[in-house]
């Protein structure tokens, strides 16, 4: 069995007959009975022998799995007792198991390059000689997955891929999937084409050997994927280097990706009498979430043996959309992660992604001379936009809301994520854009010096103010910046110049980059969530290449940004009416 193991190969179609409804129960989110489920992972878990739960998780064994669970199961002494001290414990993980990283070793990518063209055209010195730093940085994130991985599977939480990748940092040592996109564009950026090929090339045989991508490079996040790139990945390689024959051998794994998401995550949706379909989070698992599995077990404690399945999954599902966690994802009475229902809701960012993907695959498609194909997303393209303008844009507030479907409603609140059909160029009528344009200069999120929050609500869900993350920043500035209208592309630098200014303060004062920065203050780290803020840190390194090349001759390393001006108090009053 190819890499994995059998065992992996067998969970992932489990997941996806319990998805399409095969099975009526639900699986465990995955089968290693070290990893996944079972004694071993709920007692070393539990006793919180670690600060981080993915600590644990990817731990590699010191011998076979049958071998380590029969060392688990001797340390019983009066069984069915079940119930070790954490002493033992220690013990057991320390004899068993050895320190995660060991199953990677450090990579220094070969086509790494001392002076990319871009860097020339920075006109500003400091920011320049900056930039040489942040691609310097792709050394230091650079792994190769050990030969003992495609061995020994089984010995392992690591999925094998045959390439070496650009890791974003920190607790995160495998690949990620939404976060190598902007890693990616910044590779190619810096001239790395090579490295930015091995990363896609690794994706398009994960798609061959389960039919999705999963979340990250763990097999405990086989049942959960993450925003679908992969599409946009290899348009952005196509951009930079034109080859039509890589593009043609794997034309028919972008489009398995794609029926992944149409297969396994859509909703109907009926407004105004007319039926439309669009897609969601959605991940069906029956525990918690490997990685963090004390949080998830304790969140779900008090709850109904009934109500416990759907509160893992939903927990998942907003892990699946990358916002792992916010207030985005609560519909409830305590505003809490006990009230999250990513399931119920259509994202406004997912649907956008899709759009783009349907449009470059109808692209993709046109090029190889394959009408047939190229019809059909070219009308699964026209069947969104119309689900889009009638399902999430909301024309009192002009811009599109994220629609829950069980209660037949938008959420009004902002959130950057409205606005990322600009980005995607998902909407027919561009008299949309000055709407969008007055939408944002009307709610408040440009009064911030670093860029704009996440939210407005400060729930300590990192996903949430005052955190401002580079991917949202990037979507928002590009769809701004891609319009026609003069107002936008103002508002789309002056967002690069805040941007740029707290990353640079934060690295000049840190010497690092950071996965997310306080929108607040004079630049620092973001904090919140479940875990410390990492430094790396892929994404943002990615993010801010791709700012400086954009606007290379206008950015400056000590701008004053003012304030932009607007009713800001008028607009929470007819957000809480329209949502009463």
């Amino acid at each position: 069995m190819n890499c994995s193991g059998w065992w992996v190969t067998f969970f992932v179609i489990f997941c996806v007959l319990q998805e399409n409804g095969v099975n009526g129960n639900l699986p465990p989110p995955c089968d290693s009975q070290i990893y996944c489920t079972g004694d071993i992972i709920h007692q070393v878990q539990m006793a919180k022998i670690f600060d981080d739960d993915k600590h644990f998780v990817d731990m590699s064994l010191r011998d076979s799995p049958a071998k380590i669970i029969k060392r688990f199961q001797s340390l019983f002494l009066r069984p069915p007792a079940r119930q070790l001290t954490r002493e033992q414990l220690i013990g057991f993980v320390n004899t068993s198991f050895y320190d995660p990283g060991t199953e990677m070793e450090q990579w220094n990518p070969p086509d790494w390059n001392e002076s990319p063209k871009f860097l020339s055209g920075i006109a500003n010195a400091e920011l320049r000689t900056w930039a040489l730093n942040i691609t310097s940085l792709w050394k230091s994130l650079g792994r190769k997955i050990k030969e003992d991985v495609k061995s020994n599977p089984d010995r392992y939480s690591q999925i094998y891929v045959p390439n070496p990748v650009i890791v974003p940092g920190g607790r995160f040592r495998e690949f990620y999937y939404w976060d190598s996109y902007w890693v990616i564009n910044g590779l190619l950026l810096s001239e790395m084409t090579q490295t930015a090929r091995g990363m896609i090339e690794n994706f398009l045989d994960i798609v061959q050997r389960y039919g999705m991508i999963p979340n990250g490079g763990r097999i405990y996040y086989l049942c959960r994927s993450q925003p679908p790139f992969l599409t946009l990945m290899m348009d952005s390689y196509l951009a930079s280097e034109k080859n039509l024959t890589f593009l043609r051998e794997n034309i028919n794994l972008l489009a398995k990706e794609y029926d992944f998401w149409m297969n396994n995550r859509t909703v109907p949706v009926s407004v105004n009498g007319n039926n439309y379909t669009l897609n969601r989070y959605y991940v069906q698992i029956g525990g918690p979430r490997p990685e963090s599995y004390s949080k998830d077990y304790e969140l779900a404690e008090n709850l109904t043996a009934d109500a416990k399945p759907s509160l893992y999954s939903d927990i998942a599902a907003a892990a699946e959309s990358g916002w792992d966690f916010s207030t985005r994802w609560f519909y409830g009475p305590t505003d809490t992660l006990l009230d999250t229902k990513t399931s119920s809701v259509i994202p406004v960012d997912l649907n956008a992604i899709l759009c783009r993907v349907e449009r470059t695959l109808a692209k993709f498609y046109t090029e190889l001379d394959m009408p047939e194909m190229a019809s059909r997303f070219s009308e699964a393209l026209n069947q969104r936009l119309k689900a889009v303008q009638a399902v999430l844009w909301d024309p009192d507030l002009g811009v599109w809301l994220d629609y829950n479907s069980e209660h037949q409603k938008r959420n009004p609140n902002f959130y950057p994520s409205n606005l990322s059909p600009l980005w995607a160029s998902c909407y027919e009528d561009t008299a949309v854009v000055d709407r969008v344009v007055s939408y944002l200069e009307k709610s408040g999120a440009l009064s911030y010096n670093n860029g704009l929050p996440t939210s407005f609500k400060n729930s300590g869900q990192q996903w949430d103010f005052p955190n401002g993350w580079p991917p949202l920043q990037q979507m928002v500035i590009e769809g701004l910046e891609n319009t026609q209208s003069a107002k936008a592309k103002d508002i789309a630098f002056r967002l690069a110049q805040k941007w740029v200014n707290v990353n640079y303060n934060a690295f000049k004062k840190y010497n690092a980059m950071f996965e997310k920065y306080d929108v607040e203050g004079d630049g620092k780290p973001g904090g919140g969530g479940e875990y410390e803020v990492q430094l790396g840190f892929g994404w943002s390194n990615g993010v801010i290449l791709q700012l400086l090349d954009v606007y290379k001759s206008r950015l400056t390393s000590s701008a004053i940004i003012t304030s932009f001006s607007f009713p800001v108090l008028l607009f929470p009053i007819l957000i809480l009416t329209l949502w009463a």
